[in-house]
């Protein structure tokens, strides 16, 4: 199966949506699979592009066996709404236009958009018709619901015509795919027909269940200058969704708490505004430091006492972060200060891997910090039942079979063999298991 991946994230970026769609990918390569990806320039979460390709002229790449075709996009110094629409207005003109050029005359077997950019799905529309293939869909996050459910997006023409296009791109779509049982049930809720869509979660890396449950994290704690402090932390896109105010907020609420420090690690639209506010209000008990390199990431993860996920109290299943399961696949015990009827707080009870504060409210985010602070054999207990839950829901291997078989069956393709034995296994399992 020759399959054509549309999306603006990718490899080298190491956080967020682009390396979900570089395992899948990969995934589908080693099985033999032909798999080409167009995409942007790497920007994210930093919004800039790296030096090596801010004069990008290459015609493509190749890694880990996946034909790369990267086009020209907009990054904004500074994220705004209009910004955002024009950076990803010029990816998709961009984009489909590297297609017509570079790919068009080798037709792929089914087109796969990952979603957002929502607006990219017409250009697989267009495309599928050309070739007479079928398009797929992943739906990383509800893009018009979150734009508007965080007053980013007003009633108004461009609301609208949001809308129509996602109502076109579900009804053309021959498969929807998405993250969560909620996220599922918002689609459904448009009138789109329940046999076209699926959920399959996003797989964690394996590596993150080799990271200790308990470390000292010594060489880590010199690096950033956290001594022997309860290192409290947030990693991951710095955006409007994710209401870090709350954070700072507890932050300046802790101060007498001497032995804390939050630790911000990460970048997106918000990061500027976040740190002249603290520096602003005089926080010393929070540091920034931008994205890190994998093996520091781990390094980091494994120091890390107790993290934080946060959301705006508005989003609650338009979306569900990948941190969710990096952090319990990681073994580190949460507060989520998110909205009580949402994914990640449903994924955090039901794994008993940390407590729900409610959303936008730092001092509920405190008292949930303090009560973990002080009850260390809880947090293991917490860090253990998370990563079990992580391994029972998000093996890697696993989740990328059943969209590599739900694929196939979008096109007719036959499944490889060791996805087929991988499945025969499985099912052999599962029915010697008791009632």
């Amino acid at each position: 199966m020759h399959v054509l991946v549309l999306g603006i994230n990718y490899w080298p970026e190491e956080t967020g949506i682009g390396p979900c769609t570089t395992g899948l990918c990969e995934y589908l390569a080693s099985h033999g699979h032909r798999v080409t990806m167009v995409t942007g320039l790497p920007y994210y979460p930093e919004w800039r592009v790296p030096s090596l390709y801010r004069r990008w002229l290459g015609d493509r790449e190749i890694h880990n066996g996946v034909t790369i075709h990267r086009s020209w996009l907009y990054v904004p110094r500074r994220v705004t709404p209009k910004r955002r629409i024009l950076h990803e207005a010029t990816f998709i003109g961009s984009a489909t236009l590297k297609v017509f050029n570079q790919v068009r005359k080798d037709r792929p077997d089914l087109i796969l958009v990952i979603s957002p950019p929502l607006g990219l799905t017409m250009s697989a529309i267009m495309l599928g018709r050309m070739w007479k293939i079928p398009f797929a869909m992943q739906v990383e996050d509800l893009q018009p619901d979150a734009a508007i459910d965080l007053g980013m997006l007003k009633p108004g023409r461009a609301t609208r015509m949001l809308l129509k296009v996602e109502q076109t791109a579900y009804r053309q779509a021959g498969l929807i795919s998405t993250l969560t049982p909620g996220m599922r049930a918002r689609i459904l809720s448009k009138g789109v027909p329940p046999k076209k869509v699926t959920t399959i979660a996003h797989g964690v890396d394996a590596a993150l269940f080799a990271i200790p449950l308990a470390g000292d994290g010594a060489a880590v704690r010199k690096r950033f200058g956290l001594g022997g402090k309860f290192l409290i932390v947030h990693s991951g896109n710095m955006g409007v969704k994710q209401g870090l105010e709350v954070v700072l907020e507890a932050a300046e609420r802790s101060r007498r708490h001497a032995d804390i420090v939050y630790l911000l690690v990460g970048d997106g639209a918000v990061r500027g505004s976040l740190q002249d506010r603290a520096a602003r209000i005089g926080l010393n008990n929070v540091r920034f430091i931008p994205v890190q390199p994998r093996d520091v990431f781990h390094e980091l993860l494994a120091t890390t006492n107790l993290s934080l996920i946060t959301q705006r109290n508005t989003v609650a299943d338009i979306v569900f972060p990948s941190k969710t399961q990096t952090l319990l696949a990681s073994g580190r015990p949460v507060v989520a200060s998110v909205n009580a009827g949402s994914e990640v707080a449903k994924a955090i009870r039901d794994a008993n891997a940390g407590l729900v504060a409610a959303p936008e409210d730092p001092a509920a985010l405190l008292e949930a910090v303090l009560k973990l602070k002080d009850d260390s054999a809880l947090r293991m207990t917490m860090a253990r039942k998370g990563r079990e839950y992580a391994q029972r829901h998000w093996s890697q291997e696993k989740v990328l079979r059943l969209m590599e078989r739900e694929l196939c069956e979008l096109v007719g393709a036959p499944l490889p063999p060791m996805a087929e034995e991988a499945f025969a296994t499985e099912e052999a399992a599962a029915e010697r298991l008791p009632a």
